[in-house]
């Protein structure tokens, strides 16, 4: 795998960087490991999580209460602020959230829970929940003036914020401060299993079923949360407006009643026998689902990086056997212990009144008593928690904040290296051996360094794992920002690892680089109680010692030497234009967002501003800001590497080091301890030089060829046609809520103007055909894949490297995703709408070029000049082999790829390019079947952002509109089959394309993946139509239920006339099929943990899949997979759809459309192929109409569609299971058994389904 960064890449990368500048504010929280492990196409999931503009991630390696997967990552966005929070009781002299309350808390604490029962740790004097250790600031950031906080007096906090967006909603997260760190050696995964039966038990919960909420849990280290995403105002239906749930108003009835409600029943739960065995059963079939290598990985950087104190011994899965131990008396004992009212948090933020919320706070959790659980407790359950908090009083936890886990740390930081030992026989931090673990993390000592430093090293192989990677930490204390010199050091330290990124994507451009990933980050996590400080890489393992050289190099360069002028003025004026974007979008960012960093930034002690207080805070520190300040923090980031040289200070702490790759590596250099150590050393010894800077353009087209080419061309708008009915559009006209048209080029434009994210804008361009298109023109099979990957790779156009081209999308905060599915090539951009590359700040700014005349450049010249690289090629090639490996080394992947392949009679564009067919693709071969498909006349753009949409169509057709009619037309004329080519204008009633017939009869298939550890997987599959409701056969599903009615009426004829009918009839019965096998499969059979139901979906081409999966024990594979057939044929026979059914899926359709339409992503996406011949059915309609066709559909509708799709008969199933490698001996791989299974976290945020 000879490859390194892709140009976009790069480019999504460094941006990715940039947005951690506004997103994060001063806290940066770590994200997850194992998302670069999936694959080299890494920076597709970052592109997907940058679109979502506000937050990034806070991502935790979770167990929560519903679904639960590693691969599976929740980004918020932080509201680009420190945090610390404005409350009622806000006091102006101090300097931490909730300082005035929790002083209340402490004098109120005495005349409280006067009993035999201790109050909880939480509530002491000595540290309690929000407690701040920051004396009072010298120069005090300003704080957010409408958060609301306060308690009640049974101790219960809480803290509301009002939030404008999305409108008629709100969010609460119901925080208990215990995690698994809190559970004693016979309770390892018991906070998990009591989170399940508290929430899953709740028959309050099960009110706001069908109400359009959404509510769900979730277990980490530190913490346990509830939460519920609901409407504000109850559905009407429901039956919820009387006196009890409207607060005794007359009118409407309020969600935030039944939302309290079933939060509360949390704090009071009752452990029913029954319930505890049906999720004891979840519990262990999520054991068996989240067990992928990934998570495996990150289970062995967790517990090397945490090897001194008890994160890397209590994640929150827990162990089997004292899972399948527990009786209903352990869980209470663990609840009584734990959730009371004095060691919780309610958050709620949303558009809501707060006197109202909290008079349905005090009504709601104002009647629990810490006492009254207390004193269900024996004596000796007493003692045990008792002696367990005092200990916690050495921890961070107490010191730092009560959020964060009972842990101490050793920090890797310059100065005597100290760690707090307790004085007690209590064992914390689980130094010693004990009979329930497997072999302990005590055996993977620190080696001392001749230079007086040390290094933690761990090197774990496995048979799934094809690359090499790298994980390199250094653990800090996290520097709670509350003051303007605290702000301005965090502004200095963002902008220095954005420098850092993009200086080491660029250093693996080469022709034949190390790296097929690399990253240096420093985030703030409060699920382990520290601010780490990462470098992770990968690489092919033949090559792992220059990879790893190449990049502690380049640390130690920009430890040693700094950023150069040029820097920090690119990532200064990038931060400042992330911060503008996000003070315009004020309180419309989302709640979910707000929510998450809020939470965050509490927990880390920072202080809590609002968008527009951190914009002029951010403005002030970048003026005030000098070179040196920045060298300084960046000294600081990078001085556990330079400290690993010869003659140079060490710091007091260990470097922690993982290695990880393939088990049965032939490579002449395999890696181990004694080499990882020697070539970090010999890295950190090697002579580094400055920087040196790199041109940047200003502009890509200049203004004299931009004004040739309009001379030549001359271009001008046609009206818009579409194949759903809708009239022609106007030429010269801005209609609403789009404008669409046609350039005389024959490029189709969509432009709509959207300020749901404020001054933020998305691009689609799409080109019909992708890889059906490159099988029907005759190229080799791949070559339309690789070569969009080829172009991903690449970026040089013009006059201009890809260096240039890479830096100018960076100064512009551009991102760039390219890509060839079955359907379409798809080229998609992230773009800033206001003047962006600007240099200098206040009267010495010089303004760059706005964001939306950037994007417009690139596109132009991708179209029209994009200049094809056989060392791109070359890294196209090594990225598809090394997703193809992955692929087959995958369970998932590889039973869903192999199911397909069958369905489809083997037909290769439905199923990954295997590695002859990669070999084969030539850079000629590459080029012709991509530029084949970007032609004029037959691209369409979508574009939707915060601009005048006015203003956009003139950019549009001055630069779009002079790119030639006969543009790569050469590229198709040298196609093999060029004169099958599909051109527009053919008037086309159905699809070109179509899914191959089904092979009958259909079978049962089994699949077997060498893995030591036991999973399996269940599919039930079978055909179905694309998303217009086209067939493979012919035909469209809404003709075939309009024809089988034998008594339909005129209305009945009309809406499933409506071109948008099948579409949303397809959502519905997704989404009732999914409910159905959570309470079949899951709730009442107990047979799996997570089951899900989706169509394969599919736009251009008619027919498709539908596609039943389950995740089980290699037990209960086959009865899981039969319990989901059952599940499908009841939906037609015994337990048909009924009116409730329909009604709830509504809501949820409707809910999640009209959530996603507040991002101009999703709305480019909608845009997409509403002017193409190639997708019939699709035009304006399909926005216009949404809602009202949603909620036309009938249960007659879906009954019949049901039938016609025939879910009963000709299913295809298969059962993917792992089997043990040949020769396979436990423990004798030659490292230590180190937590074994799912047993994990990756850090950030939590997972939620």
């Amino acid at each position: 795998m000879k490859h390194g960064r892709t140009c976009w890449e790069i480019v999504i990368i460094s941006v990715h960087a940039l947005y951690a500048l506004r997103l994060q504010g001063p806290s940066i929280t770590r994200p997850s490991i194992t998302i670069m492990l999936l694959s080299v196409r890494i920076s597709i999931v970052m592109f997907a999580v940058l679109v979502t503009v506000y937050f990034l991630p806070h991502n935790d390696l979770t167990v929560d209460g519903f679904s639960f997967s590693a691969l599976k990552t929740r980004h918020k966005r932080p509201i680009t602020s420190p945090i610390t929070t404005t409350t009622k009781l806000h006091d102006s002299n101090s300097g931490g959230f909730f300082a005035k309350f929790v002083n209340e808390i402490q004098e109120k604490s005495t005349e409280q829970t006067k009993s035999n029962l201790p109050p909880h740790p939480s509530y002491s004097r000595d540290y309690q929940p929000n407690k701040s250790v920051i004396n009072i600031p010298s120069s005090p950031l300003p704080s957010h003036t409408t958060t609301v906080s306060n308690t009640l007096p049974n101790g219960f906090s809480y803290c509301i914020l009002p939030n404008a967006s999305p409108s008629g909603r709100f969010e609460a997260h119901l925080q208990v401060f215990t995690g698994s760190s809190s559970e004693l050696q016979h309770q390892q995964g018991l906070a998990h299993l009591t989170e399940h039966v508290a929430y899953m038990g709740s028959r309050k919960r099960e009110r706001l079923f069908g109400t359009g909420s959404q509510t769900n849990a979730y277990t980490d280290f530190h913490h346990t949360v509830f939460y519920a995403s609901c409407p504000v105002d109850i559905p009407d239906g429901q039956g919820y407006t009387n006196s009890v749930f409207n607060g005794g108003n007359a009118g409407k009835g309020k969600m935030v009643g039944l939302a309290f409600d079933a939060l509360a029943e949390v704090m009071e739960a009752s452990c029913e026998d029954s319930r505890l065995e049906k999720e004891r059963q979840a519990v262990l079939s999520e054991m068996t689902m989240v067990n992928t290598i990934e998570y495996r990985v990150e289970c062995q950087i967790l517990s090397t990086l945490h090897r001194e104190n008890r994160l890397a011994k209590r994640f929150p899965i827990g162990k089997e056997d004292l899972i399948k131990s527990w009786t209903r008396e352990d869980v209470v004992e663990f609840h009584r212990t734990h959730y009371r009212p004095d060691n919780v948090l309610l958050y709620v933020v949303g558009d809501v009144d707060v006197p109202d919320v909290e008079r349905y706070i005090r009504e709601k959790f104002g009647g629990l008593s810490a006492e009254k659980h207390g004193a269900e407790l024996k004596e000796d359950q007493r003692e045990k928690a008792e002696s367990f908090a005092r200990e916690v009083t050495r921890t961070v936890k107490s010191e730092q904040s009560w959020h964060f886990p009972p842990t101490v740390h050793e920090w890797s930081e310059k100065g005597e290296r100290c760690r707090d030992e307790s004085e007690s026989s209590y064992d914390l931090h689980l130094q010693n051996r004990y009979d329930m673990d497997d072999e302990t993390l005590n055996n993977l000592p620190e080696v001392s360094l001749p230079t007086g430093g040390a290094i933690r090293p761990h090197v774990f192989k496995h048979e799934l794992l094809q690359s090499f990677s790298l994980h390199l930490f250094a653990k800090r204390r996290i520097r709670p920002i509350v003051t303007v010199e605290d702000f301005v050091a965090s502004i200095a330290r963002r902008i220095v690892l954005a420098a850092m990124q993009i200086r080491l994507n660029v250093s693996a451009r080469g022709e034949s680089p190390p790296f097929t990933f690399v990253e240096f980050n420093q985030l703030d996590s409060a699920r382990e109680g520290c601010a780490v400080c990462s470098l992770d890489l990968m690489a092919e393992p033949a090559r792992w010692r220059e990879a790893v050289e190449l990049a502690v190099g380049e640390i130690k360069r920009l430890g040693l030497y700094g950023l150069t002028i040029s820097e920090v003025e690119r990532y200064g004026g990038a931060c400042l234009t992330d911060a503008a974007q996000v003070a315009a979008q004020g309180d419309r960012i989302s709640h979910s967002d707000q929510l998450g960093y809020l939470m965050e930034t509490v927990s880390c002690g920072h202080a809590f501003m609002s968008p527009e207080q951190s914009y002029i805070q951010t403005e002030k520190a970048l003026q005030s800001l000098t070179l040196e300040q920045v060298n300084e923090e960046a000294r600081i980031l990078c001085e556990h590497i330079v400290g690993l040289a010869d003659g140079e200070e060490p710091i007091g702490g260990p470097v922690v080091a993982i290695g990880c790759g393939p088990k049965d590596n032939a490579s002449a250099d395999p890696c181990d301890k004694d080499a990882l150590i020697d070539t970090l050393v010999k890295a950190a010894n090697r002579e580094v030089y400055p920087e040196e800077d790199i041109i940047v353009p200003r502009s890509l087209v200049s203004e004299e060829d931009l004004n040739a080419s309009i001379e030549v061309q001359k271009p001008e708008w046609r009206s818009g046609s579409f194949t759903d009915g809708t009239p022609d559009t106007p030429a010269d006209k801005v209609t609403t809520p789009l404008t669409l048209r046609r350039l005389s080029n024959g490029i189709r434009v969509g432009v709509t103007a959207s300020d749901a994210e404020s001054q933020r804008g998305h691009l689609r361009l799409v080109a019909p055909g992708g890889r059906m298109g490159e099988k029907r023109l005759g190229f080799a099979p791949g070559a339309a894949a690789l070569g969009a990957r080829t172009m991903q790779e690449g970026g040089a156009f013009g006059c201009w490297t890809r260096e240039q081209v890479e830096l100018f999308c960076v100064d512009h905060l551009l991102m760039v995703e390219i890509n060839c599915n079955d359907e379409f090539i798809t080229l998609d951009f992230v773009f800033p709408t206001t003047e962006v590359g600007n240099i200098g700040y206040g009267d010495e700014l010089k303004a760059g070029i706005n964001g939306c005349e950037a994007v417009l450049q690139v596109v132009r010249e991708i179209v029209r000049g994009f200049k094809w690289e056989a060392d791109a090629l070359g890294r196209a090639k090594a990225s598809f082999h090394s997703t193809y490996d992955g692929l087959y080394k995958n369970l998932e992947g590889m039973s869903a790829e192999k199911i397909i392949g069958e369905m489809t009679g083997g037909d290769q564009s439905f199923v990954s390019v295997g590695h002859e067919e990669i070999d084969a693709v030539t850079l000629d071969e590459a080029k012709h079947a991509v530029m084949s498909q970007l032609l004029p006349s037959e691209i369409e753009v979508s574009m939707v952002g915060d601009f005048d949409t006015k203003e956009a169509l003139d950019l549009v057709l001055k630069y779009l509109g002079t790119i030639p009619a006969d543009a790569n037309e050469e590229f198709l004329a040298k196609a093999p089959n060029a004169d099958q080519a599909v051109r527009s204008g053919s008037g086309a009633v159905a699809p070109t394309y179509t899914v191959p017939p089904l092979p009958l009869p259909a079978r049962q298939l089994d699949f077997e993946l060498e893995d030591p550890d036991p999973r399996a997987i269940a599919y039930v599959s079978g055909a179905a139509p694309n998303s217009w409701g086209f067939l493979a056969g012919g035909g469209n599903l809404a003709d075939q239920i309009q024809s089988s009615d034998k008594n339909p009426s005129t209305f009945d004829g009309q809406r499933r006339g409506h071109p948008l009918f099948a579409r949303c009839a397809l959502l519905l019965i997704s989404e009732i099929v999914n409910r159905r096998l959570f309470s079949n499969v899951r709730e009442k059979r107990q047979l799996t943990y997570d089951a899900n139901f989706k169509f394969t979906g599919y736009e251009q081409i008619g027919g498709g899949f539908f596609l039943c999966t389950v995740t089980a024990s290699k037990e209960k594979a086959q009865e899981a997979m039969e319990a989901c057939k059952e599940t499908l044929e009841a939906l037609v026979s015994s337990q048909p759809i009924s009116n409730d059914n329909l009604e709830s899926a509504k809501r949820v359709v409707v809910n999640r459309h009209e959530g996603e339409m507040r991002t101009t992503r999703y709305l480019s996406e909608l845009m997409s192929g509403l002017q193409l011949d190639a997708v019939p059915k699709k035009g304006p309609l399909s926005l216009t109409d949404f809602n009202a066709m949603v909620q036309a559909i009938t249960v007659k509708d879906l009954q019949l569609a049901l039938a016609a799709l025939d879910v009963t008969n000709n299913l295809y199933t298969a059962i993917g299971k792992t089997i043990l490698p040949k020769d396979y001996v436990e423990g004798k791989d030659g490292s230590p058994a180190l937590t074994r299974g799912a047993v994990g976290g990756t850090r950030g945020g939590p997972l939620t389904g």
